[in-house]
């Protein structure tokens, strides 16, 4: 029944931000502005999507932003240092965004270590080695590579259809495989998870792993977007996915939730705020301070039906 209302409240939230955008700006309803809309949020949803994974087991990873940071500027200095084929040098990136996963996975499954923690180290130091090796300096694609950023396929981005792509097989995943399944189960009750059999470590593992792939891939396209690569690529991108995970009603405490439309619409709606302030030329903190409270109001609605869940567990 919650989830069913969320299904329900989330379309009427992005229905009353549109409709107000649309009366306040002159160009906010338009179809290019919606493309542009959906052309922007794409890296954001494509690493949400593996962000929802791990935290339908009911754990976290901030370290997204920086493993396509890492994977992204791998991807640049093999094309313009080695000459490397982009096709070559965008898997060997996505190849390195699994590598950075299963680090990820083996620190939180075979060390131990509390998910939160591990990743906000992993945050840190991959952050910094990308730092180091592009020196903090912009550095260009070359000009046929970036050209990739704004190929259209008919009226949309390719990135769109990327986008779409991503959140389709993820959604399946969760919904339609006995991995998926597990991950919900972990979600609600690792102990009990672990009591009837299921391999819960194996399970978590490989949630980290498509994490690291996914944000891999959300780097490309953020890298093919921008056309270069910066200190600014995927800063902050892990909190905003956390926003998107919650906003589009999954559970910060593992196993409720949907990706499709759930990320879907958090990130629309995000990505609506931003781009209706922008055209009515708002202060530039008015979107910090909206996204904030959205924010507060989820994880709170969260909270609220997480003790109602626990609250009914222990009467019976």
């Amino acid at each position: 029944m919650n989830h069913l209302k969320q299904l329900i409240g989330l379309p009427l939230v992005l229905v009353a931000i549109l409709t107000f955008f649309s009366v306040m700006t002159s160009h906010f309803a338009t179809a290019g502005n919606i493309n542009a809309m959906l052309h922007a949020m794409a890296p954001l949803v494509i690493m949400s999507c593996g962000m929802a994974l791990v935290v339908f087991s009911g754990k976290l990873d901030i370290s997204i932003g920086s493993i396509a940071f890492l994977s992204a500027t791998l991807a640049v200095l093999l094309i313009n240092d080695h000459a490397v084929p982009p096709i070559l040098a965008f898997l060997a990136s996505l190849v390195a965004g699994i590598v950075l996963g299963a680090l990820n996975g083996f620190i939180v499954v075979v060390l131990g270590v509390n998910a939160l923690i591990a990743t906000l180290g992993t945050m840190i130091a991959l952050r910094g080695i990308a730092l180091s090796l592009t020196g903090a300096v912009l550095i260009p694609l070359p000009t046929q590579v970036a050209r990739l950023g704004n190929l259209t396929i008919g009226p949309l981005f390719a990135d769109i259809v990327v986008l779409v792509l991503v959140v389709i097989a993820a959604h399946i995943v969760h919904r339609h495989t006995v991995f998926g399944r597990r991950l919900n189960a972990i979600g609600n009750g690792e102990d009990a998870a672990r009591r009837i059999g299921l391999p819960v470590d194996r399970t978590v593992f490989a949630s980290f792993v498509l994490s690291g792939f996914l944000a891999a891939l959300g780097g490309i396209v953020a890298l093919l977007q921008v056309g270069a690569i910066s200190a600014y690529l995927g800063r902050g991108m892990e909190f905003t996915a956390v926003a998107v995970v919650v906003v589009g009603g999954i559970s910060l405490f593992g196993g409720r939730g949907a990706i499709l439309p759930g990320i879907l619409l958090g990130a629309f709606i995000f990505e609506a705020i931003a781009n209706g302030l922008n055209q009515m030329s708002a202060n530039p903190y008015a979107y910090q301070l909206i996204t904030g409270l959205i924010i507060f109001l989820a994880m709170y609605v969260d909270a609220m039906q997480h003790r109602r869940k626990a609250a009914v567990r222990t009467r019976r």
